[in-house]
């Protein structure tokens, strides 16, 4: 490691020399040899490649169920939730008892730790939709329900004060981890006023999924808020107070 003298300071890479500020002044020092050959070789780091490949296998596995719901989460997401589903993903991995570790995979890991994983951190269903529902998953019929009885909006959502009204919407999903593939059927409902004391209609939601199946079977519901102007619904801004989860998670023991 050496100084830079002078009147010039130069920061950045040439070649393989760095230029840099430091508490100690203007530093010159040679770049450290890559450890990338020894991670994929060395025996020391045996721990590290296996967890390198099951984290891999987390994020495929994110990927592939943020796609199965891929019209949805649009409407209520944040920006952190592919890192918090790809560490959900991780814990799911770790609980594989088929394969070795470094080999385990999500679909023989425990699935059903995703339930309850809310796309949206901010808006979170279970304080934002406060109103009772029913669901059935019936995985040998490939039939998926949810039924949401009449209620006050008033009294039963937190809402923002700029929206008018509101929707429902759910989805289920039959998800191969291993092939990457998914069969998804989406619902939404109509829109009802936000500012009322007349209770909704019920609301019921019919999804298809392939019978028999032996994968992963996913059912999501979520909520929408709009304003409308004119006749016209249009998407709030933020989209902070949407909010959608998983709230059934159903594996083939």
């Amino acid at each position: 490691m050496a100084r830079q003298r002078g009147l010039v300071r130069v920061e950045g890479t040439i070649g393989d020399i760095i230029f840099y500020r430091s508490i100690d002044g203007y530093i010159i020092r040679e770049k450290a040899p890559s450890n990338a050959e020894k991670i994929l070789t060395h025996p020391n780091y045996k721990r590290t490649r296996e967890n390198i490949a099951e984290f891999g296998r987390a994020a495929k596995a994110a990927k592939t169920l943020r796609y199965a719901f891929g019209p949805i989460i649009t409407k209520a997401r944040d920006s952190r939730v592919t890192s918090r589903l790809i560490r959900e993903m991780v814990r799911v991995i770790q609980t594989d008892q088929l394969n070795l570790r470094g080999q385990r995979k999500v679909a023989n890991g425990e699935a059903e730790l995703l339930q309850g994983f809310n796309f949206n951190a901010k808006g979170v269903l279970s304080t934002t939709f406060k109103a009772p529902f029913q669901y059935m998953l019936d995985r040998a019929m490939g039939n998926a329900t949810i039924t949401v009885p009449p209620f006050n909006p008033e009294k039963m959502l937190v809402a923002p004060a700029s929206g008018t009204h509101f929707r429902l919407f759910a989805a289920a999903a039959d998800v191969d981890f291993t092939q990457g593939k998914d069969s998804t059927d989406i619902k939404e409902s109509n829109y009802f006023l936000l500012d009322t004391q007349q209770p909704t209609t019920t609301i019921h939601f019919q999804m298809a999924l392939p019978t028999a199946s032996t994968h992963v079977l996913f059912l999501a519901l979520g909520i929408e808020f709009v304003q409308e102007l004119n006749g016209n619904k249009y998407p709030l801004s933020s989209g902070a107070f949407n909010a959608c989860a998983l709230i059934k998670v159903d594996r083939v023991v």
